[in-house]
């Protein structure tokens, strides 16, 4: 790949399946446990159903000379504080580890400003795991500032119906 050519955005499409997971499966530090395993690949389709079918998500590739070689998913929620602001959310952001570094991922994130800015939203904001330090720098840069605490509850997951 020239170093001259400029990625595209665009939402995902199902043939963008395997190169999407392959980006997350590389992924050791986010501790997802994502896998090219062809056993799981039903899993990650019914997953790309659910948010292609949502009005409030949009899943986003980079595309550089025909490869996918970054991913974002952005949601939109409206809620009642804020005098019923809509806000969006940036999350599953990644770029392909051999092309980071390379200003792909800043772009993306410019993408998805202009994709919140043209619903009107409120409030972006995004969630980064906190062991990345180096992505906390990134979001900075791009005008993001730190402002609230974290908390998740890992639960069972229950298999969906088939």
């Amino acid at each position: 790949m020239t170093s001259a050519a400029e990625p595209v955005f665009r939402r995902a499409e199902r043939a963008d399946l395997p190169a999407l997971i392959a980006i997350f499966a590389e992924d050791v530090l986010g501790g997802h446990g994502d896998t090219t395993d062809p056993e799981f690949f039903t899993r990650y389709a019914r997953a790309f159903d659910a948010i292609e079918a949502s009005n409030c998500d949009e899943l986003i590739v980079g595309v550089l000379e025909g490869d996918v070689v970054a991913t974002a998913q952005v949601t939109f929620t409206t809620t009642l504080p804020s005098r019923g602001t809509t806000n969006m959310t940036i999350g599953a952001v990644q770029t392909r580890s051999d092309l980071r570094g390379k200003g792909i991922g800043a772009k993306l994130i410019q993408h998805c400003v202009a994709l919140g800015k043209a619903r009107g939203v409120g409030l972006i904001q995004l969630m980064s795991n906190a062991k990345r330090v180096d992505a906390h720098r990134f979001y900075e840069r791009l005008g993001f500032k730190k402002s609230h605490a974290g908390f998740k509850m890992l639960v069972e997951a229950v298999p969906a119906a088939t």
